[in-house]
């Protein structure tokens, strides 16, 4: 028989077990860098170039460089430029595809010393950087993995395409952004633009810490998948680390759940659809209601916003776009710089706003606080409306910002129930607005998937012991940059899958990371500019586990 006193103590035990805390999630969380970054919520992209001069995308090296001399450029002006539009940081492209660097790089002579501008004694990159500090705003760099020079061209991610360069464009590339790094002051953002298979995680440890990473192994924000500028929806900041870690991963890798933290960016140009300037060019200047509508889509759905200005050949941003920016500022201002009211710092899965008379919403923003992680998983907006709760939206995502807007309803309260969440949800703000003239929002919301095309079909004695290669033209599919898909469809026939496949830019390999393989599907990302030019292919292995009895089909679509 048990002693009444070990009884007890076993009691005891009991209930100090079940005073014990209950297991704390484990979520995914915001760096110092990435935070502060990502409070930015706006930024500037500045591309200036050769292409430029050429009315080209990319440079094809049929410029003379004693030419290029933008005696009017003053990098103060694109800085007032930027703070129109409100954002907080430049990203200037220091070299992009083709090899010329706007500073006086040691590694080249295709640089900006080697230009009448300044009597050869410019450096684009140090004024940029001046200016930044002087308007108080942070600077970020591009320099592209590639050179065209090197044989490292369009989506090598810097691989040459002959081996035996490789080493000695290493060193060239690692020295070029040493210089950058070292060179300019804080750098607060570096982008490899189509990943890097060059290793500088040495130097962007050592130079760069205060510094977030656009692409490559090192990444620690992502490309949303389109030049669009819109971020789909739900937009998670989650991701699995090996998804980040190949350099390539997007939003449709995000995961809430994963065991990593990068936001998304979303870079979008001002002309519709080009990153440079050309006099051709400047028609297609985007209104600003489409500039609004890649707002609500990007920092409205917890995304950053980059949004890109283009010099012309005398340095000097057209007066049309200059406008245009402050225009776009000046509208975010009036839109979300009042709201009707507000409540913050909320622990919990509500939060309730009441009006002293019956008041008219139509657009609530909610702001997480992220910072400890993406929280908040699925929440309902609500209106009392006649003595009930109301159903106005039911969204999924949180993270930084997310806007939300309806047509006009009547309340006397509102309110945001967070019906699912991974912990605790911290709701930073949440804010009820009424705002005017807002047309575009209701023109046409979201961007369906597009309908598969067909592309090629296949017959059974095509495949060779269960195998068949196949090349496919995408040149004529591919018309803007962004994701695709690709579905090898059997129809009532054995389930095949791709075994391999290659993606040919310019008749040179991308890299492997710009495809993924799942059973009969093909992942593609098109980090680059398309332009008339440009022919892309696509090489397909496919892969039969039995005899093939009957044909298929092969399509294509782009994802939204």
């Amino acid at each position: 028989m048990w002693h009444y006193k070990t009884v007890l103590f076993f009691v005891f035990l009991q209930a100090c077990a079940s005073k014990q805390p209950a297991q704390q999630v484990i979520l995914a969380k915001p760096s110092l860098q990435q935070y502060a970054w990502h409070e930015q919520e706006r930024l500037m992209f500045i591309h200036f170039g050769m292409a430029t001069w050429q009315g080209r995308e990319y440079d094809n090296f049929s410029m003379d460089l004693s030419r290029i001399n933008p005696y009017k450029l003053n990098t103060d002006d694109w800085c007032k430029v930027a703070q129109s539009f409100g954002a907080k940081q430049i990203i200037f492209v220091a070299k992009h595809v083709g090899g010329f660097c706007w500073w006086p790089t040691a590694t080249t002579d295709y640089n900006v010393s080697h230009t009448p501008w300044k009597g050869g004694k410019g450096d684009l990159v140090a004024e940029v950087a001046a200016s930044c500090k002087k308007y108080g705003l942070k600077l970020g760099l591009y320099l592209y993995p590639g050179d065209d020079k090197w044989g490292a061209g369009l989506g090598s991610g810097g691989r040459t395409s002959d081996p035996s360069k490789q080493e000695a464009y290493n060193k060239i590339y690692r020295r070029q952004l040493t210089e950058l790094l070292t060179n300019y002051g804080v750098i607060t953002e570096v982008w490899f633009d189509g990943n890097c298979v060059i290793d500088v995680k040495d130097i962007l440890e050592k130079y760069a810490k205060e510094a977030v990473i656009f692409q490559s192994p090192q990444a620690s924000i992502r490309w949303v998948g389109n030049e669009e500028g819109y971020a789909p929806y739900p937009a998670w900041n989650g991701i699995n680390r090996s998804d980040l870690q190949t350099g390539v991963a997007t939003a449709v890798q995000g995961d809430p759940d994963g065991d990593a933290w990068a936001p998304l960016e979303c870079d979008v140009p001002l002309y519709n659809h080009n990153w440079f300037w050309s006099p051709s060019n400047e028609v297609k200047r985007r209104s600003v209601g489409d500039l609004m509508k890649i707002y609500y889509r990007s920092a409205g759905r917890g995304a950053v916003m980059l949004l890109n200005a283009t010099p012309d050949t005398l340095g000097v941003i057209p007066r049309g776009d200059v406008t245009r920016f402050a225009e776009l500022g000046k509208e975010i201002e009036r839109r979300f710089s009042s709201p009707l009211k507000s409540v913050t710092d909320i622990k919990g899965n509500e939060a309730i706003i009441t009006f002293d008379t019956p008041t008219t919403v139509n657009h609530l923003v909610t702001m997480e606080d992220y910072r400890e992680g993406e929280r908040i998983r699925a929440y309902n907006l609500e209106g009392w409306v006649n003595d009930h709760w109301e159903l106005l939206y039911a969204g999924s995502s949180v993270g930084r910002m997310k806007i939300d807007f309806f047509k006009g309803v009547t309340v006397t309260k509102i309110r945001i129930q967070i019906t699912k969440s991974a912990a605790q949800p911290l709701i930073r703000s949440f804010a009820a607005f009424k705002i005017e003239n807002t047309p575009e929002l209701f023109e046409k919301d979201e961007k369906p998937l597009s309908d598969w095309k067909y592309l090629n079909s296949w017959m059974p004695d095509m495949f060779h012991q269960g195998k068949m290669d196949i090349n496919i033209n995408l040149t004529p599919y591919i018309l803007f940059p962004g994701q695709y898909e690709i579905k090898i469809n059997p129809g009532d026939q054995e389930k095949m899958s791709v075994e391999r496949a290659e993606l040919w830019y310019d008749g040179e390999k991308a890299l492997d990371e710009f495809l993924m393989l799942k059973d009969s599907l093909v992942l593609i990302n098109r980090t680059a500019q398309v332009t008339n030019e440009t022919s892309i292919l696509i090489k397909l292995t496919l892969s039969a586990k039995d005899s093939i009895k009957g044909s298929g089909s092969i399509y294509f679509r782009k994802i939204p």
